[in-house]
C-alpha cells in the first residue's frame, strides 16, 4: 500500500533568474523610455529633502535619472547598475551637462560598499525588479548610514505598467515562486522588506505621452527590454496575440482620445528613514 503524497515545489533558481533578467535589460535600449521618466528622479530627491554635498548612491540607476537629479543639486553621486550599457547612457547624459558622478557597475543584490557609507540611496523603478527581493533590500539598508534616507519610486499592481507586466505574464508566464517586482509598489511588502524602520509611501502619477498607441507599442517593443524579450520568445501567432492584448491594455487606459496617447501610471514615492 503506498500513500501519495503532494511534491514540494523547487524554490525558483534566482541566480539564473537574474542572469536571464540582466540579458533582458541589456536588450534594446532603456534610455530610450527611460529619458521619459526623468520628473521622478525630481519628484524623488525633493522628497527626501536631498542636500547639496551628501554622499549618494544609486541602485539600479539605469540610465541615471535619479543619479542626475541628485548631481543637480550638488550632491556627490555613485551611479550603479549590473548593465554596463545603460550605465555608458549615463555617463553620456552626465557628461553633457557637466556633471561629477561616479559609475560603477554592481550588482543591487550584493553591492560593493561598506557599512554606512552613504547618506542616502535611491533608486527609480530599477531595485524593484531584483530576484532576491530581501537581499536587495537589506543591502540598500546596509550602505546607509544610521538616520540616512532610502527613496524609491516603484510601479504599483494596478498601474499601467503593473497591467502589462501581467499581460506579458499572461503570454510568458513567470517563473513559479518568484515575487512580483509590483509588491515594491504595496506599504504592506515594504514594511516587511525594510522592518522597524520609518516608512512613509505616496501614490504619485507618471504620466506617458506617445503619438498613439501604435507608436508606444512600436517604442516599447523596441527599447524596452522586457517587452522586447517578451516578443521574441514567442512565435508569430503568440506575437500578433500580445501585441493585441497591449494595444488593447493602452486603449483602455488612454485618456487623449483618438489622435493622441495619454496614459496615466500609478507608482509609490517612497521614503525610508533608517533608524
Amino acid at each position: 500500500m503506498t500513500t501519495d503524497t503532494l511534491a514540494t515545489p523547487s524554490p525558483p533558481d534566482l541566480a539564473a533568474i537574474k542572469q536571464r533578467q540582466q540579458a533582458a535589460w541589456a536588450s534594446g535600449d532603456y534610455a530610450v523610455v527611460g529619458t521619459t521618466l526623468q520628473i521622478v528622479g525630481e519628484r524623488l530627491c525633493e522628497a527626501i529633502d536631498l542636500r547639496a554635498g551628501a554622499q549618494v548612491l544609486d541602485v539600479a540607476a539605469g540610465n541615471g535619472n535619479a543619479t542626475l537629479a541628485a548631481a543637480r543639486r550638488y550632491a556627490e553621486v555613485t551611479s550603479t547598475d549590473y548593465v554596463g550599457a545603460l550605465l555608458e547612457r549615463a555617463r553620456e547624459r552626465a557628461a553633457a551637462e557637466r556633471l561629477p558622478v561616479t559609475f560603477q557597475e554592481a550588482d543591487a543584490e550584493d553591492l560593493p560598499f561598506p557599512d554606512g557609507s552613504f547618506d542616502a540611496v535611491l533608486s527609480t523603478f530599477g531595485v524593484m525588479f531584483t530576484p532576491n527581493q530581501e537581499k536587495a533590500a537589506a543591502e540598500m539598508l546596509r550602505v546607509l548610514r544610521v538616520g540616512g534616507a532610502i527613496g524609491l519610486a516603484n510601479w504599483t499592481p494596478d498601474s499601467f505598467i503593473g497591467q502589462l507586466f501581467k499581460t506579458i505574464g499572461k503570454h510568458l508566464p513567470p517563473p513559479a515562486g518568484l515575487r512580483s517586482p509590483a509588491l515594491w509598489g504595496t506599504e504592506a511588502r515594504l514594511k516587511e522588506l525594510f522592518p522597524g524602520q520609518w516608512v512613509q509611501a505616496t501614490v504619485q502619477t507618471f504620466t506617458f505621452r506617445y503619438r498613439s498607441a501604435a507608436h508606444w507599442l512600436d517604442v516599447f517593443r523596441t527599447w524596452y527590454g522586457p517587452t522586447n524579450r517578451a516578443f521574441a520568445a514567442l512565435d508569430a501567432a503568440g506575437q500578433i496575440a500580445l501585441e493585441a492584448d497591449l494595444l488593447a491594455l493602452a486603449g483602455q487606459h488612454n485618456r487623449g482620445g483618438p489622435d493622441t496617447l495619454i496614459v496615466p501610471s500609478n507608482y509609490l514615492e517612497v521614503v525610508i528613514m533608517k533608524a
